[in-house]
């Protein structure tokens, strides 16, 4: 076996066996394409006051920046999709963040592949990346072969549908690339634009996260909610599924074999009330490994007063 192709197939095994649900490798080279359209998107302001997007643009489209030398990316995703959801009529929280912090179960995974691959492999040069670095994480797994960007933003993959987190590592290793995905199975379905509650998601796949509810809930931080926006957020007090949830390929997800995002008994069983009566302390030793910590303590209790204004309470 050539050492491309033997190196290609200790990449997939060490996905598979670290538990990541596809793995699959793309060429790397700059994004033109995604340049423009990423410059477009920032010019006409859809970044709202995430200014960080608008740092390290050079980055963004050109992984040899990352890691110079680079000459492969790879992409895996890793399932999230809960065995159980939360319980009715109570505040929303996305399904992402039921369970342990994604960055950091998915850092410890890419550090242990980087580690499987320079022993078996030998150096190697490379960089993990998960949602926090300057990478177009869902265009590298569109050219990686593991799915298609939604009319909702999300990649999309027709066996798993798109709840799964998605990694990224850049290495300087020769390997055999997977061919791109080159279908699009969104078709004439519109259920996301439709549904989406603040109106966010625009026609040709453009999604304008300053009207996200994600956005406003997570992103926005110490700010005050727009008053327009009161009304429109489905009692989401953390992200928002929305879009997800009315996708037709989301009837094929499974439940996550990942033990570290099975959800917390307070995300699943909480009433308005619990959530309320929540204090500080309480809050950080129950979410100190969740993705809630995002947003703080006084970013969650702004988000519940907003959807649940007073005279609006749960009286049980």
């Amino acid at each position: 076996m050539q050492s491309k192709e033997r190196h290609t197939a200790i990449v997939k095994e060490a996905a598979r066996a670290l538990g990541f649900d596809f793995c699959g490798i793309a060429k790397a080279q700059k994004l033109d394409e995604d340049a423009r359209r990423l410059e477009k998107w920032l010019q006409n302001g859809m970044h709202g006051n995430m200014s960080y997007m608008e740092r390290h643009f050079d980055l963004r489209v050109d992984p040899c920046l990352l890691v110079p030398g680079a000459r492969s990316v790879i992409t895996l995703l890793l399932n999230y999709t809960p065995g159980a959801l939360q319980r009715e009529n109570t505040p929303k929280v996305a399904r992402y963040a039921y369970g342990r912090d994604y960055h950091e179960v998915i850092r410890e995974k890419l550090n242990r592949f980087i580690h499987e691959l320079r022993e078996h492999i030998g150096a190697i040069d490379g960089r993990g990346f998960v949602d926090s670095a300057p990478v177009l994480e869902r265009t590298w797994a569109k050219r990686s072969g593991l799915g298609w960007v939604g009319k909702n933003g999300n990649l999309i993959n027709r066996d798993i549908g798109s709840y799964f987190f998605i990694a990224t590592l850049i290495t300087d290793l020769e390997l055999d690339h997977d061919d791109p995905y080159a279908r699009d199975y969104c078709g004439s379905c519109r259920k996301c634009i439709d549904a989406c509650p603040t109106e966010a998601i625009l026609p040709n796949k453009v999604v304008d996260g300053s009207k996200c509810i994600s956005y406003f809930t997570i992103e926005l931080k110490d700010q005050i909610i727009p008053s327009e926006m009161q009304g429109k957020f489905d009692d989401w007090v953390f992200g928002c599924d929305v879009c997800q949830e009315v996708c037709p390929w989301n009837r094929f997800a499974k439940p996550t074999r990942e033990l570290a995002f099975n959800p917390l008994p307070e995300i699943l069983n909480f009433t308005t009330r619990e959530w309320e009566a929540l204090s500080e302390e309480a809050f950080r030793q129950i979410f100190k490994h969740s993705p809630l910590k995002r947003s703080k303590y006084a970013g969650i209790m702004r988000n519940l007063h907003f959807i649940k204004p007073d005279g609006d309470r749960e009286s049980s």
